[in-house]
């Protein structure tokens, strides 16, 4: 009897992809969720669905982005489509706390897509995301940098701080993006 469970047991983890075979690279880690305990299993949230990146961040010029971004979450997100906001000081424009942050994404722009803790997004300290965004694409140059990922975790365009929300060009890769997941 223990043998046949072992045997079964081999079997089974021979016959079941891992969980790094099943979650892309660029999902695989974490990230602390924007004022809460909670943390944001990449791989768990966004595996198998589209994705928007955006590095965000408080004090700058592109930050009434978070309305179009918002709307482009609102308008999508039926079909698939999740978006997830990195604020960074990378560029020296975010809040000096995450409650600061917090007001800025929630009650001043009403976000309602995931966003976490600051993080770095650039150079050596980048997060792992930030890293394998920049292998498959490049590193973000300022703050609102836009990453659109396929249902398998491939980058499939990434747009600079002066591309809106609603570009059209950005809209067909979002729809790319959710048609992959077919």
């Amino acid at each position: 009897m223990q043998l046949s469970l072992v045997l079964s047991a081999v079997l089974l983890a021979f016959s079941v992809p891992s969980l790094a075979e099943q979650c892309p690279a660029l999902l695989q880690g974490e990230l602390q969720k924007l004022r809460s305990e909670e943390r944001i299993d990449l791989c768990a949230a966004f595996a198998g669905k589209p994705l928007v990146v955006v590095n965000t961040a408080s004090f700058c010029g592109f930050t009434p982005q978070f309305k179009g971004l918002e709307t482009l979450y609102q308008r999508y997100k039926d079909q698939g489509l999740q978006v997830l906001g990195v604020p960074s000081d990378d560029f020296r424009q975010e809040a000096d706390s995450n409650e600061e942050t917090a007001k800025v994404c929630y009650v001043n722009y009403g976000v309602t897509f995931a966003m976490s803790e600051t993080q770095s997004v650039t150079g050596h300290d980048a997060v792992p995301l930030f890293k394998e965004l920049a292998a498959q694409s490049q590193a973000p140059r300022w703050n609102f940098s836009k990453y659109v990922i396929d249902a398998q975790g491939k980058v499939v365009a990434s747009f600079p701080s002066s591309t809106t929300p609603d570009d059209p060009a950005l809209l067909a890769a979002v729809e790319r993006a959710i048609a992959s997941q077919r």
